[in-house]
């Protein structure tokens, strides 16, 4: 289980840096938009984006301030630094290798399945 939050952690983390690269965001616009832009797939949680945002703060590849929204309200933005960018491409490249690879073992599987049926589509029936 670990792994698994791991791996989710580091698509999060490529996620909300391909969503800066549009703009400044502040939290809940990015959880908003990871949505949006999966048509759904993807949610993610404010409480499982701020630990991630506040450690890419920390590394230096966001920045963050405060802007006013309304009369009490101040929403924190982030920011992405050039050092982001040049992380959100290694993350992209490390997302790509690893994709590559579940595809290879995917279709490797796939091909098997294929040979132990004869190469005929097996309907399951409930």
């Amino acid at each position: 289980m670990a792994k698994r939050n791991s791996f989710k952690k580091g698509t999060i983390e490529l996620l909300t840096l391909a969503i800066l690269q549009d703009g400044d965001c502040y939290g809940y616009q990015i959880t908003q938009s990871i949505c949006d832009k999966s048509n759904g797939i993807i949610t993610v949680t404010e409480g499982a984006l701020y630990p991630i945002l506040y450690r890419l703060v920390d590394k230096g590849y966001l920045t963050d301030y405060k802007k006013p929204a309304g009369k009490r309200l101040m929403r924190v933005y982030y920011h992405l630094e050039e050092a982001g960018v040049i992380y959100f491409h290694e993350l992209l490249e490390e997302y790509n290798q690893v994709k590559l690879g579940v595809e290879l073992i995917l279709s490797q599987d796939q091909s098997s399945s294929e040979i132990a049926t004869g190469g005929e589509n097996i309907e399951q029936k409930n």
